[in-house]
């Protein structure tokens, strides 16, 4: 028979002025070979924190990878629930393995990625297609949005007969973090009606029960404890490689050609499977990839496929995390697998993530929610698992803050809600100017804001390697003052809008705007990194600088822009997005890799990190104006999206070529910064913005910049 029959009609990837995500498939040549399908890691969320992971081969090579992670508390408080399905289907009296587990004793067994015949994604959807003799078999897996519930089912497309399939389903009910240690023993009950099904209850205080039912055939409890999982991503990271789950039972159905088997996993207290819940997700997408097209400049050509890709990854960082006040408020994942919500990922992240993709009443979500939790005038770092508080340890998120206000605001016009953040917004100011945690305050000589403590890292680069701050930056931070100078500036520009008094926080940006110029380095022709810090003075060559000229408000004349964007250009560029540090410097460390002390020894001293391409790009047009070359910039992150994360972008890569994915498969300001980039270009490309007005608007803005900045 044509094996090729069952495949749908290839889809034109473009319909209309639509573009379709760009294809990402592998065939036998790659679900063949184990160590490189391993390597191809899939995501699928919930919207509330949840998610489900795992590889194209079908393995578990990560302590955090299962097809159900429920959030208990959403959208943190996070456990590894479903493990994975080991699947075998029996066709004309033989057995085919469908699934792949590692071993400590170093068995492959069973092997089942033998029999994969392809692997894509169908929108966000994972989708394997076995091949067993004549038979072909489909799986897919998806997430309910707003429930911790898992979806995986099973399409048989063609066959001679009627085919058996057998689920064996592996769980525990553990924190997500990889700890080596299982929930045992578990209780297993079966569940007869509507459907077959199991409960498998851990009797953890606090934690839900999970619930199993598929709407075919038949379930059998057993309850048997399964040693020594081998973990090889676990491994390269220096972390416990080994693991252990349950085998709580069994699921038994018989397909014939053209049915399908659902299987549902959850931890909510009501549950039932939905025979709609494949097509609401299709929906979902479809919804997702719409708001992105309308919101495209009228005239504008299609995005690239690629482009497009990163739309649905977008959303999958999108969580809720409402407080009674604010029951539609949201927030933002920073990275999968295992950051929670930081205020500085979220601010940095949400412009791409919400207003690039045409979803400003998700960022309007994102910016009340975080209004509930300033203190001191200081915006969270982050919300721990399991903490009572949220930890405030940042001098930038709150910064940040100011520029995703005003983002919103320039995409929206929406001035209630400026004026419900107007007071937030002020005290904000306010405590900054008199004085907050951590030595935080403007100094009154030059109007920059300074802070920092002996074994405690407030900035983005914040890395400590037993007790040791890698990159201290106490002081005054470059990026840290620009943000400063542009919260100042935004003020008055809100102020403005709302008819509010405006005068002393443009006497406040004046100040600072001298102040800055101080940052200037004529020994090397581009900036310091920190001013004032205990040992004088940091001249390392960081990005950091670049981030400070790509913000909306100009911190430095044109001449002094071209002048730190070469510098980072010649010193700093990957394919990747800019290395956090400078190769000729001593610090240098170029892979990222081996134990925990290591990675974070090489986090900031080197390692390239995707967000900066944002920077970067924004940075570029202001500079040149040159639209092409700004994508040229952004194009190569079209290729990587088939390399580590599928369908999304990674956290970092190694400072030095091959420049190899590291850190989380996928990361909320690295996908978003290349969407609010690729909006800037499209809007660089307008007609509007015509080459002759380019140079123009640059001398415009250095003109008005040496009007309010000392040089």
């Amino acid at each position: 028979m044509d094996r090729a029959a069952p495949h749908p009609r290839p889809r034109d990837p473009r319909v209309g002025n639509m573009t379709s995500p760009a294809p990402i498939r592998f065939g036998r040549e790659v679900l063949g070979d184990l160590t490189a399908s391993e390597r191809l890691e899939w995501l699928v969320t919930n919207g509330i924190g949840g998610y489900g992971s795992g590889t194209a081969a079908g393995s578990i090579t990560r302590g955090y990878h299962a097809l159900l992670v429920a959030a208990t508390q959403p959208p943190v408080d996070r456990r590894i629930m479903l493990v994975k399905l080991d699947e075998t289907l029996t066709y004309l009296g033989q057995d085919f393995e469908l699934a792949t587990n590692r071993w400590v004793s170093g068995a492959v067994a069973p092997n089942g990625c033998a029999n994969a015949e392809s692997f894509r994604l169908e929108g966000s959807i994972p989708l394997w297609r076995y091949a067993c003799a004549d038979a072909v078999l489909e799986k897919r897996v998806w997430m309910r949005d707003g429930a911790n519930t898992t979806y995986v089912s099973y399409s048989l497309l063609a066959a001679s007969g009627p085919a058996q399939i057998s689920i064996r389903a592996i769980v525990d009910n553990r924190i997500f973090h990889n700890t080596g240690q299982i929930a045992w023993p578990m209780t297993v009950t079966p569940i007869s009606d509507p459907a077959a099904g199991l409960r498998v209850d851990a009797g953890i205080t606090g934690s839900p029960a999970l619930t199993m039912l598929a709407d075919k055939g038949s379930a059998v409890a057993v309850g048997e404890r399964y040693d020594g999982y081998l973990l090889p991503a676990e491994a390269a990271r220096g972390l416990n490689d080994v693991d252990s789950h349950v085998h709580a039972g069994t699921f038994t159905a018989t397909l014939d050609v053209g049915e399908t088997l659902t299987f549902l996993a959850s931890a909510e207290d009501q549950v039932s499977i939905e025979p709609q819940s494949l097509q609401d997700r299709r929906n979902k997408d479809a919804a997702v990839l719409k708001a992105f097209q309308d919101g495209s400049p009228a005239g504008a050509e299609p995005p690239p496929a690629w482009v497009a890709r990163l739309v649905l990854a977008a959303d999958q960082f999108i969580v809720a995390r409402r407080t009674p006040d604010q029951p539609d408020g949201r927030s933002v994942i920073a990275g999968y697998h295992w950051f929670e919500d930081w205020g500085r990922d979220t601010m940095i992240s949400l412009p791409g993530l919400t207003l690039a993709t045409n979803r400003a009443e998700i960022a309007a979500g994102v910016l009340r929610a975080f209004a509930q939790f300033v203190d001191q005038g200081m915006l969270p770092n982050r919300f721990p698992d399991g903490a009572a508080s949220p930890a405030y340890n940042t001098i930038d998120a709150t910064l940040w803050y100011f520029l995703a206000v005003r983002a919103y605001i320039d995409a929206t016009g929406d001035t209630d809600l400026l004026r419900s953040l107007w007071p937030t917004l002020q005290s904000i100011v306010e405590w900054h100017l008199k004085g907050t945690r951590y030595g935080i305050k403007v100094d009154p000589v030059d109007g920059l804001l300074s802070g920092g403590e002996a074994g405690l890292q407030l900035t983005w680069m914040d890395a400590i390697v037993d007790g040791r701050v890698v990159t201290p930056r106490i002081g005054k931070p470059i990026e840290v003052n620009a943000l400063w100078l542009n919260a100042l500036r935004a003020m008055v520009l809100f102020g403005q809008r709302l008819g509010e008094p405006v005068e002393d926080y443009h006497a406040h940006a004046e100040c600072a705007a001298t102040g800055f110029a101080r940052f200037w380095n004529p020994s090397t022709g581009y900036c310091y990194d920190v001013l004032d810090g205990p040992d004088g003075h940091d001249a390392a060559l960081r990005p950091n600088q670049l981030i400070a000229i790509s913000l909306p408000e100009p911190v430095l004349d044109l001449p002094r822009q071209q002048a730190v964007l070469d510098t980072c250009l010649r010193a700093l560029l990957t394919s990747r997005g800019l290395r956090s540090l400078a190769p000729d410097d001593p610090a240098f460390v170029g892979t990222y890799g081996g134990n925990q002390a290591h990675r974070d020894g090489a986090y900031h001293q080197g390692t390239v990190w995707g967000w900066l391409i944002g920077p970067l790009v924004a940075a570029h047009l202001r500079v040149h104006g040159d639209a092409e070359a700004a994508m040229a910039l952004l194009a190569p992150f079209g290729d990587h999206l088939s390399a580590a994360g599928l369908g999304t972008v990674s956290e970092i890569f190694d400072g030095v070529a091959p420049f190899a994915p590291q850190g989380c498969i996928a990361q909320a300001w690295s996908v978003g910064e290349v969407l609010r980039a690729y909006r800037l270009i499209e809007q660089a490309r307008q007609p509007a913005r015509t080459p002759a007005a380019k140079p123009k608007r640059a001398r415009t803005a250095a003109k008005t910049q040496k009007t309010s900045t000392t040089s």
